[in-house]
């Protein structure tokens, strides 16, 4: 259940009162774990998997009405802004319009309030003011990306030109900063909620950076990149069942060799951030560490990509013994060549099994739960997947044939319920459903398609949706299979 799907009367989910709610509901559920999307601030096509900044958050979770009883807004400021007028779709352009202008007025407010505390939170937090000079610069020059930047100094980060930018933009810098220490204090309260409730929280770390981020502009070293910062290629994946021109990401790829001669030092750095945030951490595109798929940057398509071999279990090794109280799931979907299996059995990790998955590929047969282990983790499906009501809609009718006699499903229990009930019984270490399946939903739910750029990251779960009732019935399952 990602934040923003949560309801509010604000435009998008937050880390206000429906997420205490949410986290009431987990624990009357019976559940131990929920996991969310990735928390970073996002631009272009709203994706959490394309992030502005690896150690930043996005204002747009930061709750309103807290803001409000803090006294660094009025309800009226609040109240009067449009928000849009759908509760089940997030509309991300007015978010941008109102919202942003919103949390700078509360910052020049909690600047002086709470100056000793922020001071404090900022000088912990050196990513966090790497991101804050990098948007203030990037809003100074009407928020082009730091390539299209017109003073070439910045761009390459000189000294003199960094200073010039620090002292012209300090009052916009620590407006993003105060932004920032606000995210984290109300999501740091929020979770501390959810650890006395029992819950923990799984979040996402994307493999992968866009161009345009403060990642890349301030380590440009650490990525393939020419004597212009122009990436040489970028990231994708190549054409599958799913997508006939394979998925150009764009991302740019990392120089693991440079990595290398300082001991990940970026990568170490990146973990720590996300171990602030979460309690478990998921790899994204996990394989890409074995080898990933480099395209020519300003192809059109991944189609012309190319296999190029990673860091492997050198990497991984790595992060999980600089962090040994860190636990980590691999994503190690897609392509699972014989060195991924290896790779994931070495690194001791769990990786992940998808129903949807389990009937509609021979190769993907290994979805299938008579053929787990224990060190798994079972998903219905995944964000980038239908939910299961609409994958039934959508699928060939053999397969989802296949896959009633597979579960032994019935229209007493529903389709869902006893495709969730064959992961719960399971032997995988951990099952985990999207809220849609428990709400038996259809693709109006979907929260993203692979390979679109538009309308997705948008559902929203209705107000009082998740209810006691809802509560009793996954509580019940869970229960049945030891699973509490």
């Amino acid at each position: 259940m990602a934040i923003s799907s949560l309801p509010s009367k604000y435009g998008i989910g937050t880390f206000g009162r429906e997420a205490y709610n949410f986290i009431d509901f987990l624990s009357e559920s019976k559940q131990s774990w929920w996991q969310i999307l990735p928390l970073g601030p996002t631009g272009y096509g709203d994706s959490p998997y394309q992030s502005f900044s690896s150690f930043a958050g996005s204002p747009y979770y930061i709750d309103l009405d807290m803001l409000i009883e803090d006294g660094l807004l009025s309800e009226n400021e609040v109240t009067t802004l449009d928000w849009g007028d759908d509760p089940t779709k997030v509309d991300y352009g007015k978010l941008y319009e109102n919202r942003l202008p919103l949390l700078a007025k509360a910052a020049e407010r909690g600047l002086a309030k709470d100056r000793e505390q922020f001071d404090k939170f900022i000088s912990e937090n050196k990513g966090v003011a790497d991101y804050a000079l990098y948007t203030a610069i990037k809003k100074h020059f009407g928020m082009k990306a730091w390539l299209e930047w017109p003073d070439e100094d910045v761009r390459y980060r000189k000294a003199e030109a960094l200073e010039k930018y620090s002292e012209q933009l300090a009052h916009e810098i620590e407006v993003q900063e105060y932004i920032q220490y606000l995210f984290f204090n109300q999501w740091d309260a929020l979770k501390e909620y959810a650890h006395e409730k029992g819950i923990g929280i799984i979040g996402d770390i994307p493999i992968y950076v866009p161009l345009d981020s403060a990642d890349v502009w301030s380590a440009p070293s650490s990525f393939l990149l020419d004597e212009k910062n122009v990436p040489v290629e970028v990231a994708g994946v190549p054409p599958d069942n799913f997508t006939e021109d394979g998925q150009l990401w764009g991302n740019p790829l990392y120089d693991y060799d440079q990595m290398k001669a300082d001991g990940y030092g970026w990568w170490i750095n990146r973990i720590a951030g996300a171990a602030k945030l979460y309690d478990v951490i998921r790899i994204d595109h996990f394989r890409g560490f074995e080898s990933f798929w480099a395209v020519p940057y300003g192809s059109d398509t991944a189609k012309d990509g190319r296999w190029v071999k990673g860091p492997g279990i050198e990497l991984v090794k790595t992060l999980t013994n600089w962090f040994h109280d860190t636990r980590f799931i691999a994503e190690d979907l897609g392509y699972p060549s014989e060195e991924v299996v290896q790779m994931l059995k070495d690194s001791g990790l769990p990786g992940m099994k998808v129903l949807e998955f389990a009937f509609d590929d021979p190769e993907y047969d290994a979805f299938c739960p008579h053929k787990y282990v224990n060190n798994c983790i079972c998903y219905t499906g995944t964000h980038d997947n239908e939910t299961l009501m609409g994958w039934k809609a959508g699928a060939d009718p053999e397969i989802v044939e296949k896959c009633v006699k597979y579960f032994g499903l019935n229209d007493e229990e529903g389709f869902t319920y006893g495709i969730i009930r064959g992961g719960m019984s399971s032997v995988a270490d951990l099952f985990i459903a999207q809220l849609q399946d428990y709400l038996e939903l259809g693709s109006e739910a979907r929260m993203n398609t692979p390979g679109t750029a538009q309308g997705n990251w948008q559902w929203r779960m209705e107000p009082g949706k998740a209810d006691r009732e809802l509560a009793e019935k996954i509580a019940a399952m869970t229960v049945l299979y030891g699973r509490s």
